[in-house]
């Protein structure tokens, strides 16, 4: 019931975020400007619908899948799990904790990654506004540097847990 209830979260957060796309994505010329160069000029186009599927099929797959790995690593009592201290971790009476932190802790990785994913179709989505399209490189770094403050973050949130038992 507890993997279900989470599963079900991570599908809420990709229908939320795939129908952000697809909200956001109607002003888009019909050949969209979906690759930018470092001074943030196109360099690479996509048709419209083309572009739009493959972000809605991304940002849905992307927190399914790290709700979905935890469970599969956890899999013959967590051999595959490579975590520090793992014998103290995955011991009976912690293993079910532990493998629940380390979904719930996945499970926010793939947000995180849902939201920095959504921010760049924003960002692409007003470049392909002006005429030529042009991407806001200074947005782009301020949103790369958000999303790898935050990933930082997460891992020492997680190192800090794993780090020493109990």
């Amino acid at each position: 019931m507890h993997t279900t209830r989470n599963l079900m979260r991570s599908v809420a957060v990709s229908i939320a975020a795939g129908a952000f796309i697809g909200l956001t994505s109607g002003s888009l010329p019909p050949m969209v400007a979906s690759h930018f160069d470092g001074a943030g000029h196109p360099n690479g186009f996509m048709p419209r619908s083309l572009y739009v599927a493959l972000l809605v099929v991304i940002v849905f797959a992307v927190p399914l899948l790290l709700s979905i790995v935890p469970l599969i690593a956890s899999g013959k009592a967590g051999e595959r799990l490579n975590i520090p201290n793992k014998n103290y971790w995955l011991h009976p009476d912690r293993r079910d904790a532990t493998l629940d932190y380390i979904a719930r802790h996945a499970r926010w990785f793939g947000y995180g990654v849902t939201i920095f994913l959504c921010y760049v179709h924003r960002l692409v989505v007003r470049a392909n506004a002006l005429q030529p399209a042009q991407l806001s490189s200074p947005a782009l770094v301020a949103g790369l540097v958000a999303f790898f403050v935050a990933l930082l973050a997460w891992l020492a949130v997680l190192y800090v847990h794993f780090r020493t038992p109990g």
